[in-house]
């Protein structure tokens, strides 16, 4: 795509430069945690720069003109990172050494971990401005509110479900409900094998 087509502008380089050093700083973090815990604290990691049609469409959502000041200076996601943790206090490890890095401006934080969405979404977000003035959405949750995520995603995904909406969406917070005590007793069992070390 021409850059002068781009709702990023010339800008896309600058962004994947800037996607590749939070991955390279997350990579520190992880080398950090497993010379500590003995173990890696991330089972997987993701990153992506937005994609056009995403960008231009969250421009339209929020009443915004589709320009790349809109979705650099006014959106702040159109860098994302996702990263999945085994268990939950590594969730938190990881969002205190990017605050305590002071490689950037913690612009937002919603903690969804201890105050989780009414349809049981469960997550960790950061919004971060970088050193050279871009942002970045990072997401920290574990696996289980990952694998949570992704299937309610395709379960509800552009369906009219009508009058079964209440129930399915409160069989979905149940499940929510019942991974998170999951995450909470397997950190418990980590925390009492790490005792014994």
């Amino acid at each position: 795509m021409k850059t002068e087509n781009s709702i990023y502008g010339e800008h896309r380089p600058a962004l994947e430069a800037t996607m590749e050093a939070l991955l390279q700083h997350i990579e520190a973090i992880r080398a950090v945690m497993t010379e500590s815990l003995g173990m890696d604290p991330v089972e997987h990691s993701l990153a992506r720069i937005k994609s056009e049609e995403s960008m231009r469409e969250k421009c339209r959502r929020n009443n915004l003109p589709e320009t790349t000041e809109s979705a650099l200076e006014k959106l702040y996601d159109a860098i994302g990172l996702r990263i999945v943790c085994a268990f939950v206090d590594d969730v938190y490890t990881i969002r205190d050494f990017l605050v305590e890095s002071n490689k950037y401006e913690v612009l937002q934080e919603k903690d969804y971990i201890r105050h989780c969405k009414p349809n049981g979404y469960r997550s960790y977000h950061m919004i971060l401005r970088t050193a050279n003035g871009y942002h970045a959405e990072i997401q920290l949750r574990t696996i289980s509110m990952d694998t949570w995520a992704a299937l309610e995603h395709h379960l509800k995904y552009k369906k009219n479900l009508g009058d079964r909406t209440a129930l399915i969406g409160s069989e979905l917070k149940r499940c929510a409900d019942e991974l998170a005590s999951t995450d909470l007793s397997m950190q418990t069992i980590r925390d009492m094998i790490l005792e014994k070390e």
